[in-house]
């Protein structure tokens, strides 16, 4: 089954904190850029999408930023890719590209709508799919079978889908979007992440079956 996605205009505009879409010399573009290959060296298949849910135990580890800048450097090598905000508690990704969050992932959802993606200005390749309006039940969306489904077609409409998700240590969300999509890179952020806080994450992923494809500190 392929979703009928909705493209919305105009063009949302990345965020000047998205240095992979401004300053690419930028010495932080190199790491993302590094990240991006170790991901591609590990594609499953080039006949369906790779997709990756960021996780992370806390608050203020950079998870956003981090997953935003990951689908604008898939983006950039020509790869369809769509960044999901599964973060339904406190979403921030149409903040970081100033896009519009009346319909996002949660409405789409609920409602069973086709989910309206936005494209980003200066990357052709790239579609933003926003959290919506904050949802009273937002983990039971994200165990449902309605996402799944879209997950699903996903796999056959782009390479590279990234997922944005709320701190594990809070809410069990990103838990269920890691069983649902299969892989995980789980963050943590240097002088602020307890190392008890990402032993039990990893600890909890394990019931996910999930892979694991890695850690990352991010300084930022």
């Amino acid at each position: 089954m392929r979703s009928e996605i909705k493209q919305v205009e105009p063009l949302v505009q990345p965020d000047e904190r998205l240095i992979m879409a401004h300053d690419p010399c930028d010495p932080r573009c190199e790491k993302i850029r590094a990240l991006r290959t170790e991901l591609l060296l590990r594609r499953e298949s080039p006949e369906r999408a790779d997709m990756v849910a960021l996780l992370s135990p806390c608050g203020g580890e950079g998870r956003s930023l981090l997953a935003a800048e990951l689908a604008i450097a898939f983006a950039q090598t020509g790869h369809p890719t769509l960044l999901v905000d599964a973060d339904l508690r406190r979403p921030q990704q149409h903040v970081l590209f100033g896009a519009r969050n009346r319909h996002g992932l949660a409405q789409a959802i609920a409602r069973g709508d086709a989910p309206q993606v936005q494209s980003v200005h200066g990357l052709p390749r790239m579609s933003l799919l926003t959290a919506g309006v904050v949802p009273g039940d937002a983990l039971e969306l994200l165990s449902s079978r309605r996402f799944a489904d879209l997950i699903e077609a996903w796999r056959d409409e782009y390479e590279f889908v990234v997922f944005d998700t709320p701190p594990v240590g809070r809410f069990s969300d990103g838990l269920a979007v890691a069983r649902m999509v299969g892989r995980v890179l789980a963050l943590s952020r240097a002088q602020h992440t307890p190392r008890k806080d990402m032993q039990d994450m990893l600890r909890r992923l394990t019931a996910t079956r999930s892979q694991t494809l890695g850690a990352v500190v991010s300084h930022f």
